[in-house]
């Protein structure tokens, strides 16, 4: 069933006029450009980049699957977050719904727009809250948000249970799949076109390797996609990303590899995690890290600092407590860390049984 999206945008972005930039009045080739006050020397760096991302939308829109009009490309996922925000909340009136524990910028993202970020917890292993998320939404609520597979927990959700959200809802449903491409579960991108209040963001931070050109993007139907081409700025993706990206894109076997060698060492480090005194647990995991629980996880954590092995300490986190979440490196890197924890167990652990 369709849902009404015309009533979830704000008023005042309906009537938004976007900023006509110079590249929108002509966008051919092989002009002589004395439109936009550029300076002529230094081509083809002295030229603003397509403001539509022409090139790049074809390429990543084939490899997705998807019509270049569902598409939307920004500055990683956090613009598209941002903008989502930005189109359909009303600050200090509406709010957003995610659950909890979860990608921080959700609620950084809902603090600068003024938006109140309700949580729900998660239950039973890290599974959704369905009967929470749903009484957790009001007349004003407009974005419900859902990482998948999540951080910091690692686990993906039943694509089933979203889509019934979706369906039953009539709020954005913005589905975060920055780690799909390390998990057992299917992308939910197939589904925007029967759903046009379903949103999912992508990233190339993660299985491609490109988290430092920041490049992400947003598969959604035309009508939320054409909006966020209105409210983005002008020209949110310089020429160097997307030269860079493009290029990148003919690299999919070599991507392919990389996301095989991360999920066997992904099972390797598991299986080694697991034999230390010290670990508790070490959590499913279907993405590029383990959330593994721990005794004593500050000691651990500055214990690694001290060896210059940088995990992230997430042990203060409702849910997580006592947890550690550790990135899957290259095997030399995975080994310097088993290394490291052998150590410390020889060194805080063993010592202490004595």
């Amino acid at each position: 069933m369709k849902k009404d999206i015309d009533k979830l945008i704000r008023g005042n972005i309906k009537k938004l006029v976007p900023y006509s930039s110079a590249r929108d009045e002509y966008s051919g080739t092989d002009a002589t450009l004395l439109d936009a006050n550029e300076n002529p020397y230094n081509a083809p760096y002295n030229r603003y980049p397509d403001p539509h991302q022409t090139l790049l939308k074809q390429q990543i829109s084939k490899l997705k699957g998807i019509d270049p009009v569902q598409l939307f490309i920004g500055n990683g996922s956090d613009e598209a977050i941002d903008l989502l925000f930005r189109i359909f909340c009303e600050p200090g009136k509406d709010n957003a719904v995610s659950i909890d524990p979860t990608y921080g910028m959700y609620q950084v993202a809902a603090d600068i727009n003024d938006v109140d970020l309700k949580k729900v917890p998660l239950i039973n292993d890290f599974e959704l809250d369905i009967n929470g998320l749903q009484d957790a939404c009001d007349d004003h609520t407009k974005l419900l948000f859902i990482c998948s597979p999540n951080n910091p927990t690692s686990n993906s959700f039943d694509p089933e249970k979203i889509i019934g959200l979706a369906e039953k809802l009539n709020v954005i449903v913005v589905v975060d799949e920055a780690y799909i491409d390390f998990s057992r579960r299917e992308s939910l991108k197939s589904q925007v076109a029967a759903l046009n209040n379903l949103v999912v963001l992508q990233t190339f931070s993660k299985a491609w390797g490109l988290a430092g050109i920041r490049l992400g993007f947003a598969i959604a139907a035309p009508e939320i996609i054409s909006f966020m081409g209105k409210v983005k700025y002008p020209y949110n993706l310089n020429m160097l990303t997307m030269d860079f990206a493009m290029k990148s894109l003919e690299n999919q076997d070599k991507v392919n590899q990389w996301i095989e060698n991360i999920l066997k060492e992904r099972s390797s480090l598991e299986r080694k995690l697991k034999r230390y005194r010290f670990v508790e647990k070490v959590y499913p995991s279907d993405a590029n890290f383990l959330l593994v629980k721990v005794r004593k996880p500050k000691k651990v954590y500055n214990y690694l600092i001290e060896k210059k092995i940088v995990v992230r300490d997430r042990s203060n986190i409702e849910l997580c407590e006592g947890s550690l979440r550790i990135t899957v490196g290259t095997i030399l890197e995975n080994k310097k860390l088993e290394k490291a924890l052998m150590q410390y167990q020889r060194d805080f652990v063993e010592s202490c049984e004595v």
